[in-house]
């Protein structure tokens, strides 16, 4: 009776520490990191911009939400990131023309810095009323 006490209380044990070293590895893998940022407002305060860092599967991916708060012209989000492969500067725009808040979301991959500004607009293009360019995530800072 003593001897399966033992092997009962060893086995436990064993699946104990298996399952407890397991655990925190599975947490880690499981949340990415993610840097915050904004909100970013262009120079008349109708439009906003504001969203997320986040480590993806190929490099970093940035989320963004973008505002506009009025029915005429639109609110744009521009993205700017310095490509760690090249050395060149990445330019990618995101407009909204209806009232409320709409996403967006850009791969970037392997960068150096990211950053972003919002802008006033028509749906061609932004056309003033810009913030300034905030950087919004280094790499190593």
């Amino acid at each position: 009776m003593r001897t399966g006490l033992r092997v009962l209380l060893g086995l436990t044990t064993a699946a104990a520490l298996a399952l407890g070293g397991s655990a925190p590895a599975l947490a880690s893998t499981a949340a990415p990191t993610v840097w915050k940022w904004g909100p970013l407002h262009s120079t008349d305060g109708l439009a906003a911009a504001w969203g997320k860092v986040a480590v993806g599967q190929s490099g970093l991916v940035v989320y963004g939400t973008l505002e506009d708060t009025r029915g005429s012209g639109c609110a744009w989000a521009q993205i700017r990131y310095l490509s760690a492969r090249n050395g060149r500067w990445h330019t990618a725009s995101y407009y909204n023309c209806v009232p409320g808040p709409g996403t967006f979301r850009k791969n970037v991959g392997g960068v150096l810095q990211i950053k972003a500004r919002t802008c006033r607009g028509t749906s061609a293009r932004p056309a003033g009323r810009c913030s300034r360019w905030k950087t919004v995530y280094t790499q190593g800072g």
